[in-house]
Formats: C-alpha cells, structure tokens, sequence
C-alpha cells in the first residue's frame, strides 16, 4: 500500500491544461501507450512535456563562454 505523504503546498497538482489532437497524434499516443504498456496517460503526458521544457532551458541557459566575444574564445581555447 502506498503511504499518505503530504505534498507541499506548491507541489499539488491544481491546475488543469486541456488540449486537442488531430486524429493522427490520437492514435500514435494509442499505439504508443499500448506498446509501451502505459497505464497512467496523464503521468506520461505530463513527464513528457515537463522533461522537454527542461532540456530546453537547460539549452538556452547562457554559459560563460557564450557571452564572450568570437574574438576571446579563439584566444582562450588557441592555447
């Protein structure tokens, strides 16, 4: 049996995003939930979605050397 853990407040799931797919992206999600043997759609839905926004940001997170100058990273990886 699972344990009743609280969640902190801000973890609660309160919030609800609907959206609509095409016929098509209905039956790959089908085919791919049953495949996979996919219970829980909501869960992998979400983790999916979740899991792309965060590789974008870590993508787009400026790094050290993207904010110098072409002519400053030549000279510091040259050496």
């Amino acid at each position: 049996m699972k344990e009743n853990l609280d969640k902190p407040e801000q973890m609660k799931r309160q919030h609800i995003v609907h959206f609509k797919l095409n016929s098509l992206e209905k039956e790959a999600l089908d085919k791919y939930c049953k495949k996979y043997k996919i219970k829980n759609r909501s869960k992998f839905i979400r983790e999916s979605v979740i899991t792309t926004i965060l590789q974008r940001f870590e993508e787009d997170y400026p790094s050290l050397f993207e904010a110098l100058p072409e002519e400053q990273k030549e000279k510091l990886f040259s050496d």
